[in-house]
């Protein structure tokens, strides 16, 4: 396909999103199936414009002086693709698949410097209503923030030391230009893609095939190691999903101990079992799910049980940015509803001098510090161990600086530490 065509098609999809309220990868996915004709470098292409535009749509919107998807689509081939206005002008030329003829007014914007100064949901480009909640996690660095939440995000992978070293894995991966992660002993990143390239499928790599590494994202392999996950240990995850801090917990712990892993969702926890034994983790019991009287009947037995709560997924727009325009307040006050009442049930499965360690990909305080609050003012036998003391305890770098300020809750972020973004803070509970 000639580069008109594409961006003609990445419109195309981007109505489809705006109109049918379909989510990206389906309106990709749909349109492809009925162009047959597009070869799969065209539909990663257009895949990579479509979510640029995601990403962007504010700026991009505010530059174009409309948020149309014809307008959309004609400011990422510039910011995304790198086509000079030049070149946009001629792939649209009016032919058969390509865009109609530039306008003047189209030229002139693609031309013109973004002006300095512009509110921080434009330049970071957020939903302007969550404008107060960045603010309070990060300040006068709002923009900046949310434009790195905006940008591709990198293939990370955390190694399954049950089966493989780094250096071994880096070996495998060596042609997609793997290098180690800069906080995870056991990390390794693959860049992003730029223009119109591919990111690799590293799953259908003979590494993962035989369980060599896992895709993981850096923050994620942080909040797993923070855990503080010893050998021989008692350990609930408690929101288990399909596995992924799971199968991080049974390296940890060598094989050893037990893992039990739970979660209300049975489609969630479905592709656990496929992955464990991929693995090679044995010392994982898979509970049934949603059964929570059969976890109630376990009783307070557990060294350390992990919270991967549900929540907004703000830390992972990079990722999955459709879904930054789709959140509502509603979304939000039912997220923190769901955060109370796993809190609740942690509590109850926790230790004398257990801990409970909570997680979320989310970037919103009242997600992750507020959540934290209400919990230890109705919990008080629950108080929060600040981050470097369990980050001592597991690496050998010194700890970072929260991305909020913060010293006794940890917020991992991609402007500050090149993660999606992660919040976690451990809690203790009395003897």
């Amino acid at each position: 396909m000639k580069p008109g065509a594409r961006l003609r098609a990445a419109a195309e999809v981007l109505e489809a999103i705006e109109t049918r309220h379909s989510p990206a990868a389906e309106a990709l996915g749909d349109w492809g199936k009925s162009h047959r004709f597009a070869g799969s470098g065209d539909r990663a292409a257009i895949g990579n414009l479509v979510f640029d535009v995601l990403r962007r749509r504010n700026s991009l919107g505010h530059r174009m002086g409309s948020d149309a998807p014809r307008a959309l689509a004609l400011a990422a081939a510039r910011t995304a693709f790198g086509m000079s206005v030049a070149e946009i002008d001629a792939a649209a030329d009016g032919t058969p698949h390509a865009f109609e003829v530039l306008t003047d007014d189209e030229r002139a914007a693609l031309s013109r410097e973004i002006e300095q100064g512009l509110p921080a949901h434009i330049v970071g480009d957020f939903p302007e209503w969550l404008t107060p909640s960045l603010a309070r996690s990060f300040g006068d660095r709002a923009a900046a923030e949310g434009e790195a939440l905006s940008r591709r995000a990198p293939v990370d992978l955390r190694v399954n030391t049950l089966k493989a070293e780094r250096e071994k894995v880096l070996k495998a991966l060596d042609r997609y230009g793997a290098v180690a992660t800069s906080m995870s002993p056991i990390g390794i990143r693959i860049p992003a893609p730029s223009g119109s390239g591919r990111t690799p499928n590293v799953e259908t790599e003979t590494g993962h095939g035989k369980g060599w590494f896992e895709i993981q994202d850096e923050g994620s392999q942080i909040a797993a190691l923070l855990a503080g996950a010893g050998p021989r240990s008692q350990v609930l995850d408690l929101c288990a999903g399909s596995g992924g801090k799971t199968l991080a917990l049974a390296a940890v712990m060598q094989n050893t101990g037990q893992i039990y892993a739970y979660d209300d969702s049975r489609a969630r926890l479905r592709p656990i079992f496929e992955r464990l034994r991929r693995a090679g983790a044995r010392n994982v019991q898979v509970l049934d799910a949603g059964d929570e009287a059969a976890l109630g009947a376990m009783g307070p037995r557990f060294d350390l049980v992990l919270v991967d709560a549900p929540c907004s997924g703000s830390g992972v727009w990079r990722r999955r940015p459709d879904a930054k325009w789709r959140v509502r307040p509603a979304n939000l006050a039912e997220r923190q509803s769901e955060q109370r009442t796993v809190l609740e049930l942690a509590a109850k499965s926790v230790k004398p001098g257990g801990r409970i360690v909570y997680v979320t990909c989310s970037v919103l305080p009242e997600e992750n510090v507020d959540t934290i609050a209400s919990f230890t003012a109705a919990q008080p036998q629950f108080s929060v161990v600040p981050f470097a003391k369990p980050w001592a305890a597991a690496f050998a770098s010194p700890p970072p600086v929260s991305a909020d300020g913060r010293t006794d809750t940890l917020l991992l972020t991609p402007a500050r530490h090149g993660t999606d973004g992660f919040f976690v803070a451990t809690l203790r509970k009395k003897v």
